[in-house]
């Protein structure tokens, strides 16, 4: 399209005198458009689209109502019940045109990239495999809307604590914070209201103080107000998962905290080829710098110690050094938990990886007590995994026998294993093998059953082979060198028998 500028020069030039050939030549333009131009005096020509669709504006409102705002629907109805070919974009503009969709209508403000400006927070969903498991991970990232540099971690879930611990680690690893941080209408930091009109929660806003940031909701429906931050999921769906594999999450937040900090942060970003790392240390002057004497977030949790000296929390269990039992109480950190009686720290622990349950912990340096907590679970995967190998049939048995009934599975698999031990394989096999038969889960009539094999001449006794070269084991060799036991006591006693039996 030639400017309307440009047109005007060139009717000027026409009027001048100058020849059709010379000017299309000076201007390089054809000598046809020249001649359009000089014949609609230079001004721009009205030019109406005789294809042009006319859509009846009530018709588009009942359409737009009658498909619940949906507009791939208004546009197939138009085409097959009112005979009306348009395309799609011409039908969205009518929409607009119509406001409609007001939401739709409404955009967020475009914010510049501004040193300083702000930093963005938010979280995202996934479904990673760990040691070959599927597993569902929460990610999530902070985002310096500047310098496009990211703060990467997941978690099996997330709530207040640990959005309040992300932070902290995020803010004190860079050193400095943005004055304003964008989230969504999250109620994780959001009390009531949306948008400009969110009341924060007191104890966030108090939290944000001490980094020198206040948190900031857009708007709903308005997530493209921190686009990069939403960028970055995708990035981390595209770029970090493919390709890799984790153990744990342990070992998952390993990889993501090397690949955001250092591999996508001295990566160029597309396009404008800004290099986030380099981005930020422009940017630094313009942040706050964190203050190093920040304490990490904690929760306080308040334990009675058990009779062995145990104090539980999240499914392990503590030893408490003392002797006596006391309310003890738990600082809960993101990593680690402390342990403190009438002020006076007792124990420091690291928390066990993420999915360790049912274990006994202490503090190094000391003996591991010998009593376990009387609450601690025992599981039976060990039992039921050497009742299974024995024969096809026990393993057909425990399938039935554990739904029977509603039988507690582990209290079951124990007494049986101990049945187990305490007969002969042959005579546990034929024994499995009819209660089977006849559909028995009591283990009491299993022992009846055994009793009654044994009675019967279908059945023989194995006897044990007992190794006569015992004597040549290691166990047995080092048991030859305990103390004797002390039978003096009971020396003494023998005369007084003696004589008692002399004089009777």
């Amino acid at each position: 399209m030639i400017h309307p500028e440009k047109r005007k020069a060139i009717y000027l030039l026409h009027v001048e005198g100058m020849g059709v050939r010379h000017i299309a030549r000076q201007l390089n333009i054809s000598r046809n458009s020249v001649r359009d131009i000089i014949e609609h005096k230079g001004d721009m020509p009205e030019v109406k689209r005789r294809d042009k669709i006319q859509v009846d504006e009530r018709l588009l409102r009942l359409l737009y109502q009658d498909c619940e705002g949906f507009i791939q629907r208004v546009h197939e109805k138009l085409e097959e019940e009112h005979g009306i070919r348009i395309g799609y974009s011409t039908l969205t503009r009518l929409i607009r045109e119509l406001e409609l969709d007001k939401a739709q209508n409404q955009r967020c403000g475009q914010v510049a990239d501004t040193p300083g400006a702000e930093m963005q927070h938010d979280t995202s969903s996934y479904r990673v495999k760990l040691a070959g498991r599927q597993v569902s991970v929460v990610g999530s990232i902070l985002y310096f809307r500047y310098s496009k540099i990211r703060y990467l971690k997941f978690y099996p879930s997330f709530n207040r604590f640990n959005m309040k611990c992300f932070l902290h680690e995020a803010l004190v690893f860079y050193g400095y914070a943005a004055p304003v941080c964008i989230i969504d209408n999250t109620n994780l930091a959001r009390l009531r209201g949306s948008g400009k009109h969110a009341v924060i929660v007191p104890e966030m806003e108090k939290f944000a103080v001490q980094y020198g940031f206040e948190f900031v909701c857009h708007e709903i429906n308005h997530s493209n107000r921190k686009a990069g931050n939403e960028r970055a999921f995708f990035t981390v769906e595209t770029n970090f998962f493919p390709g890799r594999s984790f153990e744990s999450l342990e070992d998952l937040n390993a990889q993501g905290l090397d690949w955001a900090t250092k591999r996508l942060a001295n990566r160029p970003v597309s396009k404008t080829g800004l290099i986030p790392a380099r981005a930020f240390e422009y940017e630094k002057p313009f942040l706050k710098k964190v203050a190093g004497f920040i304490p990490a977030p904690y929760q306080v949790v308040t334990r009675q110690t058990d009779q062995y000296g145990y104090a539980s929390f999240e499914g392990n269990f503590y030893w408490v050094p003392g002797t006596s039992r006391m309310e003890v109480t738990l600082l809960h950190y993101s990593d680690r938990l402390k342990l403190y009686h009438a002020r006076k720290l007792l124990a420091d622990y690291a928390l066990p990886p993420h999915g360790i349950k049912n274990e006994r912990l202490w503090p190094p340096g000391i003996l591991r007590p010998i009593h376990e907590p009387k609450d601690r679970k025992k599981p039976t995967a060990h039992e039921e995994q050497t009742l299974r190998a024995i024969a096809g049939v026990v393993d057909e048995y425990l399938h039935f026998a554990v739904k029977a009934g509603g039988k507690p599975k582990h209290r079951f698999i124990r007494e049986l294993y101990s049945l187990h031990r305490k007969m002969a394989p042959a005579l546990f096999i034929t024994t499995i093998q009819r209660a089977f038969t006849y559909r028995i889960s009591d283990l009491a009539t299993l022992e009846r059953i055994a009793v009654l094999l044994m009675r019967t001449d279908s059945h023989e006794l194995t006897f044990l082979e007992i190794d006569s070269e015992f004597q040549n084991r290691e166990s047995y060799l080092e048991g030859r060198f305990t103390d004797e036991v002390d039978l003096s006591e009971y020396e003494k006693m023998l005369p007084e028998e003696q004589e008692d039996k002399d004089d009777g």
